[in-house]
């Protein structure tokens, strides 16, 4: 049988199909000598078919903790005994953050609720605060606010959002020992919503949980099935008082593989950075990443963990010389 990456050469970069589940896990398993070699071709594919353009994107958390899910990465879970508490933002709050983030060349807002599924005050407060960034707020705006039904959907789309998140987590096989309070099957059919309606699919999840190479190989090819307009990734940050808690740090050259992994899984979506990477990653792995596969990043905080400042993010990319996607390009 011929090498891994020479068949995802032709099949990935000239063809432009995403390798599957097997052949992902050959990736997986790659020697770390090889990795440049993986990360060399990822940034290929990903020039080809995604362009050589960064997208950037700010995220802010309309409700943080108190959620009732028992997601054991999370934090913002009321079961655990972390030390989020329930905040909740106000709309001038959120037209202000907005702005921030635009100043940064962010052509993405993204509010999220640490929700199962929103009830009537969240939808409200949601569709008052899109029409208020949009007056004020040259951006496009995102969601993720859990769980929805066909109707919330719809009122979310004829309220202006661009994109909705909704992470898979992890594999379809594993996600029972990472959530038991709703189904894998539950966040798919969301998804297929969403895409219904009309908005653009974002779906990804957290690597270092404790699956195994398999299981992440699966993931990919699960997260490709989706067609997803972007998928985050995210890499374990062990949060105290989650049952995560003592988990190990993902070890870098594991999480280049996956990153190179996943470009070939899926050679036309946006791949971003987004948490645990400083954690996992440092300086130079991230700008390893830039620079083998992802073409998108999440700048400033995320939503219970501290990030890096934005400035050296944009610092960042102007030395890997990787040009900050544009407002009217994305629209």
């Amino acid at each position: 049988m011929t090498d891994i990456l020479t068949r995802a050469r032709s099949k990935v970069l000239e063809e432009g199909a995403g390798l599957a589940g097997p052949e992902l896990l050959e990736v997986l398993t790659l020697a770390d000598d090889r990795i440049p070699e993986l990360l060399e071709l990822a940034h290929q594919v990903r020039l080809r078919w995604c362009g050589e353009e960064v997208e950037v994107e700010g995220i802010v958390s309309l409700k943080t903790g108190g959620c009732p899910e028992d997601c054991h990465f999370c934090s913002q879970s009321g079961l655990f005994e972390s030390p989020v508490r329930s905040v909740w933002l106000d709309i001038a709050e959120l037209v202000e953050a907005a702005k921030q983030t635009a100043k940064t060349g962010a052509t993405e807002f993204c509010i999220v609720a640490a929700v199962k599924g929103p009830d009537e005050r969240l939808m409200a407060q949601l569709e008052q605060a899109v029409a208020a960034i949009h007056a004020e707020v040259d951006i496009q705006v995102a969601a993720s606010v859990g769980t929805l039904t066909p109707g919330q959907v719809e009122r979310l789309a004829a309220a202006g959002v661009h994109r909705y998140n909704h992470n898979l987590e992890t594999a379809r096989s594993f996600f029972p020992q990472v959530v038991t309070t709703h189904t894998w099957e539950e966040r798919r059919a969301t998804l297929e919503l969403v895409r219904a309606a009309g908005m653009e699919v974002c779906s990804g999840g957290i690597l270092g949980m404790g699956e195994t190479l398999a299981q992440r190989a699966e993931f990919a090819a699960q997260l490709a099935e989706v067609e997803p307009a972007e998928v985050p990734m995210n890499f374990l940050d062990p949060r105290p008082g989650t049952p995560f808690a003592d988990y190990p740090v993902m070890d870098s050259a594991d999480a280049l593989r996956a990153i190179g992994a996943f470009r070939l899984a899926m050679p036309r979506t946006t791949l971003r950075f987004a948490g645990g990477r400083e954690l996992t990653l440092g300086e130079i792995g991230a700008e390893r990443g830039l620079l083998g596969g992802i073409n998108a990043l999440i700048v400033g905080n995320y939503l219970t963990t501290l990030g890096r400042p934005m400035e050296q993010d944009l610092d960042m990319m102007d030395r890997v010389q990787l040009p900050i996607k544009a407002l009217n390009s994305a629209v």
